[in-house]
């Protein structure tokens, strides 16, 4: 059904395309059919079609944690990417093009591809599917997810007849438990009939994009896909430092007028240091702009919540554009931090939640990040019950971590700073 949704978004945007082409080529050159006005535009029809085949395959590969849904923003990302593999391309191979003509078919495109997408958006799908389980928190977590549908729940110990699945039915297994001697004889017969039979802890990733703690048994679970992904390290650390480089003009102006602003709204630094946990368990020190009273005399690690009434008043619009975080640029260059990864805790915590929290530890198989998966869905923690359900997303990007769901997550990030919707 993803592969189908995919196919059938990716047929839309390409005949979209095609139509603002036509309707571009009406309003510049006075025709449909513009290669009558202009045999040489082929090659820039060419270009732009090719652009968006690889924006879609892009796009798709951005679809992490949940199945696929229209997204305006991703229609905005793919207009965006068409356009700029038109431009790189026109400025490679000097071919003809027509200024007008391309604006009006990237501005068609956007209203058509928005337009399909509202559309399509009213028809939202969900997979059905019958767990076999006991674990009754991932039922609810699952019921609870958008596109998730739970048909039933099946006891694995039980002995009584089942029926076969209907057509499209996801059958989602517990592996962890013990399964009565009628039901492995029923999870056989799926598999041989060639039915979608899945553990249930890759459903249950697919569509909360959490990592369910109660499925891991060693974890190595993790550490192998962690291993898998090492060919993309070195180049995940030369895009952070690229970005940080290539962002520095922009960035040093902002910290500059958040230090002033820092510096009149409160005594005391400006710079907030913090000994922070990083990858493999070793100690750094973040850097930030500090946002509260300062208290020389205030003594261990404390959660920081949402309303937080340390927070200086002048200082809450700057945490809200996460302004008071920019010197952590200083710490990726250094290569403390990544761009993307979870969040740095502070060494309390960590040796606390070492202790009481399962697999707590694995977070630090990565390096930490400016922002990660459980800022942009989850936001703030303020308990140990919120660090668990934190923890899950930062396990889940552990496993998945990959150029993809990095994009998404600074995509996102960008995002809720600039809009305030979203996670915090």
């Amino acid at each position: 059904m993803r592969l189908r949704f995919l196919r059938a978004q990716a047929l839309l945007d390409m005949l979209t395309l095609i139509v603002s082409m036509l309707v571009a080529s009406a309003i510049s050159f006075d025709t449909f059919f513009p290669w009558q006005f202009e045999p040489q535009i082929w090659s820039l029809l060419m270009i732009m079609v090719a652009g968006l085949a690889g924006a879609e395959w892009v796009g798709s590969r951005l679809l992490v944690g949940g199945p696929p849904r229209p997204g305006y923003g991703r229609a905005l990302a793919v207009t965006l990417m068409v356009l700029g593999v038109t431009a790189l391309a026109l400025v490679a191979t000097r071919v003809y093009f027509s200024r007008s003509f391309i604006g009006w078919t990237m501005a068609c495109f956007v209203l058509g591809a928005l337009a399909h997408r509202a559309w399509l958006r009213r028809r939202p799908w969900a997979e059905p599917m019958v767990l076999i389980t006991g674990e009754q928190g991932l039922v609810d977590d699952l019921r609870n997810a958008p596109h998730a549908e739970v048909v039933s729940v099946v006891d694995p110990a039980t002995e009584a007849r089942l029926d076969p699945l209907e057509p499209g039915v996801v059958l989602g297994v517990d592996l962890k438990a013990a399964l009565s001697s009628r039901m492995a004889q029923y999870l056989s017969s799926c598999a041989l009939a060639g039915l979608d039979v899945r553990p249930i802890s890759q459903v249950y990733e697919m569509h909360t994009g959490r990592m369910p703690i109660v499925a891991l048994v060693e974890g190595w679970e993790l550490s192998t896909p962690v291993i898998r992904t090492a060919p993309y390290l070195p180049g995940k650390r030369l895009f952070d430092i690229l970005a940080v480089l290539a962002t520095a003009p922009i960035t040093l102006v902002l910290a500059g007028v958040t230090a002033a602003i820092t510096r009149l709204s409160s005594p005391g630094p400006v710079i907030y240091r913090q000994v922070r946990v990083g990858r493999g368990g070793g100690h750094f020190t973040q850097y930030k702009f500090r946002s509260m009273w300062h208290d020389p005399d205030q003594q261990g690690a404390s959660f920081t919540s949402r309303d937080d009434d340390r927070v200086v008043p002048a200082a809450r619009t700057i945490r809200r554009l996460r302004l008071d975080e920019l010197p952590q640029l200083w710490n990726v260059l250094r290569g403390d931090l990544s761009l993307v990864g979870p969040r740095p805790e502070q060494v309390e915590f960590v040796k606390r939640f070492d202790r009481t929290i399962p697999f707590y530890s694995q977070r630090h198989l990565v390096r930490p990040g400016c922002t990660g998966w459980a800022q942009v869905n989850h936001g703030y923690a303020d308990g140990e019950a919120g660090t668990v359900e934190k923890l899950t997303y930062d396990l889940f990007y552990v496993k998945h971590m990959s150029p993809w769901l990095d994009l998404e997550i600074l995509g996102r990030s960008f995002w809720t700073v600039l809009s305030g919707f979203g996670a915090r």
